[in-house]
């Protein structure tokens, strides 16, 4: 239940490090789109008229190799497979979005 509460207050958008990214950005003078949804993987921030791309990624989730990318106690055969999925989906996204240009 405590895993279940937890897991159900993390939010995919808006997040600290996303807004922080997000003002520095536009504090340069660069204007951007969010989440475009036409793109694969729905990229944080897109900068079409240079077909630029940002990915504002959590280390827990798409599973990088820093201290915060650790895998649960809690139910291993569920978040091993669950986190290498992410980060396989990420790799054919990253892909696609190169195929596009």
């Amino acid at each position: 239940m405590d895993r279940s509460a937890n897991m159900r207050a993390i939010r995919s958008t808006n997040m600290r490090p996303e807004l922080a990214i997000r003002r520095l950005v536009h504090s340069l003078g660069y204007r951007f789109r969010l989440h475009q949804q036409d793109l694969p993987g729905r990229p944080d921030l897109v900068f079409a008229s240079r077909r630029k791309i940002i990915f504002v990624n959590g280390c827990f989730w798409h599973s990088h190799d820093c201290k915060s990318a650790h895998i649960p106690k809690s139910n291993r055969t569920y978040w091993i497979p669950k986190l290498k999925r992410n980060r396989a989906r990420d790799r054919k996204n990253l892909q696609k979005l190169q195929e596009m240009g």
